[in-house]
């Protein structure tokens, strides 16, 4: 073997110094290598998917199909109506007035007490009054005696000239003319005098009548039944008559009637063709939590130039007297009304003026109908095209559902939950 010198061998490479550059030259061919490897597995793996995992994906996607709530479009009878309020207000309700002036001597009722009609309220004291009681059936006495005096005359001269007269028929030169008409006027005078004296009797009967009938004003009674809501005077208290326009009158009591009752409501200017003696209400009375039917009674006719309104009446039977004068009640007024119309809910409609629903293909599929839409109520709408009795409508939110789309259907009753309505 040649040995090599120094120079030679520092200028030999170094084994272990080659060594690193062989494997440097191999990394890029193995990075390749693996590189290529992974695309191959990957294309496989999308061949072997779409072979083999389409239908699973094809079947899991059917399995995920959503669920809508759905209803039928079905006939039922549609109505349209206003709620106005109301108040209750006694049928009759008067102040209670005297006749004539004078002082309380009695009182027999207060507030809240029930009276029947005549029943007694209040006697008066009036002083004055039968003193010219006393004077008036003098007054009639007098005038009794006056007429048997002028009677008495009267028949006198009556005799007298039917005396004259037979003689001077008996004897035509026997009596003279003079004596038989002086004989005729003064029986005509005392037929007078009589006259008078009964006129002056009926007169002073008048009189006595008039002062009995104040008398018998001295009790005030009940004109009606009822109950009293309010008293005014006390006894000893001076009563001026209820007739006297110069003086403002205090009344005794008010008296209400309370087994009838007033439902007076306005009725708005546009809805006042609507109203007619007979009309079927519904009247609510948050007070007392109940709802009756009522029958519009009256109605004033005139609409009140200020408010634009028409003062309406239903007439309430309150024998039990459960309802009080005053309470405020809600009546229903129908306005319109649609029978056996096509209906859907509100919530199937979209919003607009011109609403579509989404109607379910026998496919199972959705399909956007334009429809249109009739008489509107709180919770319904009128289909008057677009749609067949039968329809099953999605109701609901609508997000995220397309037309063509397939979904399961899942029928439901919707609780009425009054939705905003369109003009």
């Amino acid at each position: 073997m040649k040995e090599l010198s120094m120079s030679e061998l520092e200028t030999q490479p170094s084994p272990v110094a080659v060594e690193p550059k062989k494997k440097r030259r191999r990394q890029p061919r193995f990075i390749l290598f693996a590189i290529g490897a992974i695309v191959v597995l990957g294309a496989g793996f999308a061949v072997w998917q779409t072979l083999f995992g389409g239908e699973k994906d094809a079947t899991a996607v059917a399995s995920q199909s959503k669920v809508v709530p759905v209803v039928k479009a079905d006939r039922e009878d549609l109505k349209t109506d206003a709620t106005l309020q109301a108040e209750f207000v006694p049928y009759q309700d008067i102040a209670v007035h005297a006749k004539v002036s004078g002082y309380v001597n009695k009182i027999k009722v207060d507030i809240g007490d029930r009276v029947k009609q005549g029943d007694l309220l209040a006697t008066l004291e009036i002083p004055e009054l039968q003193d010219n009681i006393n004077k008036a059936k003098a007054s009639v006495s007098a005038t009794e005696q006056e007429i048997a005096k002028a009677q008495a005359d009267y028949d006198n001269q009556h005799q007298i000239d039917q005396r004259l007269a037979d003689v001077a028929k008996a004897h035509p030169n026997m009596v003279a003319q003079q004596d038989l008409d002086t004989a005729k006027s003064k029986e005509v005078a005392a037929q007078g005098a009589l006259g008078a004296a009964q006129q002056h009797r009926d007169e002073a009967q008048a009189e006595l009548g008039r002062l009995n009938t104040l008398a018998a004003y001295e009790k005030i009674t009940a004109p009606f039944d009822g109950i009293i809501t309010e008293r005014f005077a006390d006894v000893g208290s001076l009563i001026q008559a209820g007739t006297n326009s110069n003086t403002q009158a205090l009344p005794l009591v008010q008296l209400a009637q309370d087994d009838l009752l007033r439902l007076r409501f306005p009725v708005p200017e546009a809805q006042t063709p609507l109203i007619e003696n007979g009309k079927k209400v519904e009247v609510t009375v948050p007070a007392l939590s109940r709802t009756f039917a009522g029958t519009v009674t009256r109605y004033a006719w005139l609409i009140n130039r200020s408010t634009r309104t028409m003062t309406t009446e239903v007439d309430v039977e309150n024998p039990q007297g459960v309802i009080k004068a005053g309470m405020y009640a809600y009546v229903k007024l129908p306005l319109q009304i649609a029978s056996q119309a096509l209906a859907v809910p509100l919530q199937a409609l979209t919003v607009g003026d011109d609403p579509t629903v989404f109607v379910l293909t026998k496919e199972g599929r959705l399909q956007e109908r334009n429809v249109k839409v009739g008489l509107r109520t709180p919770y319904k709408a009128q289909i008057l095209g677009g749609l067949e009795e039968g329809d099953v409508v999605v109701v609901g939110n609508r997000a995220g559902l397309v037309a063509g789309e397939k979904v399961e259907p899942k029928f439901v009753e919707l609780p009425k939950v009054k939705l905003a309505q369109e003009n």
